[in-house]
């Protein structure tokens, strides 16, 4: 990697593929050719228009999407959802139950809480979300109209170990900060969403895959905007779409293709995380507080135990080339986003950076 660009172990947006940003700069004011940028393209051109279907295809490839679901691209990212799911999925009894492992987690149920019956089955919060709460077939209501997760836990650095089994229930999942590190099997779930500023695209868009069966039920009072089925029968233009970030996720899923998919990028992110970890454990001076068995592979919470000594570390790192190590405001300590985009070496250097900064600080 160039002296000019450091390691970013920011939790979004995040680092992406440097020759993805070195493509898309040398087509930026001319795209292909074709005398213009993308940012400056009409989203009804026939340009666009293979932009998105390669993007829709290569996505489809790298998460093996059955035919049976929709492939949407919809503004508002992450958050948006939180309403949109409720809005269009409490479509008989009006009732939906959600494990809370997180801040996102709790913020989705209390945003589905303005719209139907909403029960928390479980939660983590007692022991600031450091663990996945196990939960069976049986604690869901039988009735709710669908069960939410979070798979994976940013701010915390949690990742559920197993999928919940929700009999007929359709599963929902959130799966912002973990899509494309791991391979899944969408089948398993009603609707998986997700913001791309993670690991795909620059912020502004989410991704909803979404089971044909469940479109079409928002009520007559939801927002146009807010229905699934607007989005799904105008193939992600109904309006104007973010069409940069459409271009580079889908530049982001040829990369993906281009290193032999989902199953070799996660031995990457695996070994990135293990290594990571183990170093941590060995540590006297270092701890991470999540259980391990629930431990994410993206997100990697970690403390000295001095909330003083943890500033100067992200403060030092940063002079070091390694940035937004800081945690989450609401918890402190430190957080190493090492999303699909971070190379083995960015994990290499913190490593040796912690180190250093282990023996100047005892």
């Amino acid at each position: 990697m160039s002296k000019e660009r450091a390691y970013n172990f920011s939790a979004g947006p995040s680092m992406l593929p440097l020759s993805v940003i070195e493509d898309a700069a040398a087509n930026l004011a001319n795209y292909q050719g074709c005398g213009e940028s993308v940012m400056e393209m009409s989203h009804r051109s026939a340009e666009f228009k293979a932009i998105l279907e390669d993007a829709e295809k290569n996505l489809r490839d790298v998460l093996n999407i059955p035919d049976n679901y929709k492939v949407m691209f919809i503004q508002g990212g992450g958050t948006l959802q939180f309403a949109m799911v409720p809005l269009n999925l409490l479509r008989k009894s009006g009732k939906a139950d959600y494990i809370v492992t997180g801040s996102w987690a709790k913020k989705a149920s209390k945003e589905a809480q303005k719209f139907g019956d909403i029960k928390i089955v479980a939660t983590s919060e007692e022991s600031t979300f450091t663990y996945i709460p196990e939960v069976k077939k049986e604690d869901f209501r039988p009735d709710a109209d669908y069960v939410h997760i979070t798979l994976n836990n940013t701010i915390y650095g949690t990742h559920y170990p197993y999928v919940p089994d929700t009999g007929d229930i359709p599963l929902v999942a959130d799966m912002s900060s973990c899509i494309l590190s791991e391979e899944i099997d969408v089948s398993k779930y009603g609707l998986i969403y997700a913001g791309v500023q993670k690991n795909i695209a620059p912020s502004g868009i989410a991704i909803a895959i979404m089971r044909e069966d469940l479109i079409g039920f928002a009520k007559e009072s939801v927002p146009t905007y807010l229905d699934y089925k607007i989005h799904a029968d105008n193939g992600s233009t109904y309006n104007t779409p973010n069409c940069f970030s459409i271009y580079i996720a889908g530049e982001v899923f040829k990369w993906i293709k281009s290193i032999g998919g989902i199953k070799e990028l996660n031995k990457i992110n695996v070994a990135k995380a293990k290594k990571l970890y183990d170093f941590i454990d060995s540590s006297d001076f270092y701890k991470c507080p999540v259980r391990k068995e629930d431990r994410s592979i993206m997100n990697v919470v970690f403390i000295t135990g001095n909330s003083d000594l943890d500033k100067k570390f992200v403060a030092e790192a940063k002079k070091n080339n390694m940035h937004n190590l800081n945690g989450h405001r609401s918890i402190g300590g430190m957080r190493a986003s090492i999303y699909n985009a971070m190379p083995i070496e960015g994990v290499d250097a913190l490593i040796e950076f912690m180190k250093k900064f282990r023996e100047e600080n005892r």
